[in-house]
């Protein structure tokens, strides 16, 4: 049996398709030296989620009279990062030692205690840079 949507449950797949495609925007490039950092770091991202922080953030910019939806984004993928990397440190042998989160192997099962670190590490630190690029997004204003 196939199960039709609801209205609200399609305008909530909208919302969480459009954020993956902002977050996917932001990520870094797995490419140079820290490649393996990067992926690591795009693997945690990517793992999915209800990704309910970064809608939540442009629905109550818009409700606020936002309207550039470009300067939001940056800070709606700095968010997401910021969770992310809480959840990948949770997910540590010495914290919870989880080795799944959401059907997906978790950052240090498929890459190591260590990597795992480092990239939850990089995530706190880029999600800073990310939400920074929206200052340069207004021209100084």
């Amino acid at each position: 049996m196939v199960k039709k949507m609801n209205d609200f449950e399609q305008s909530m797949a909208e919302r969480v398709q459009r954020a993956e495609q902002i977050l996917d925007r932001y990520l870094p490039a797995e490419e140079g030296y820290q490649k393996t950092i990067f992926e690591a770091v795009n693997y945690s991202v990517r793992a999915g989620g209800k990704r309910l922080r970064p809608i939540l953030m442009r629905e109550v910019y818009e409700m606020c009279g936002g309207t550039d939806s470009q300067v939001i984004e940056p800070f709606m993928a700095a968010l997401e990062m910021i969770h992310t990397y809480s959840l990948v440190h949770d997910d540590l042998p010495a914290m919870d030692n989880d080795l799944y989160r959401r059907g997906k192997k978790t950052t240090h099962a498929v890459y190591g205690e260590a990597m795992a670190i480092l990239a939850g590490d990089g995530l706190l630190n880029y999600a800073f840079e990310t939400a920074c690029r929206a200052f340069s997004l207004k021209g100084g204003e």
